[in-house]
């Protein structure tokens, strides 16, 4: 499901490989970014942090409480 003009407020990384959060304002809880591909993971928690430090609105979708795609506007 899209979320749509939401920000960004905190994002969580640790050591292990692919293991990334986020806070989306109006959304519940940390959203982890779905695991599967480095790349993957690693482009999406980009945008997220970009978002964040920049103050940019983004559309985050969720799906099985898991963030997959994002889009800064």
């Amino acid at each position: 499901m899209w979320n749509n003009n939401k920000t960004v407020t905190r994002t969580y990384s640790t050591s292990q490989a692919q293991n990334c959060w986020a806070i989306i304002s109006g959304i519940s809880g940390w959203k982890k970014v779905k695991t599967g591909q480095k790349d993957g993971v690693s482009n999406v928690f980009t945008a997220l942090n970009a978002a964040r430090a920049g103050g940019k609105r983004v559309d985050v979708y969720i799906a099985n409480n898991v963030i997959e795609r994002v889009v800064m506007r």
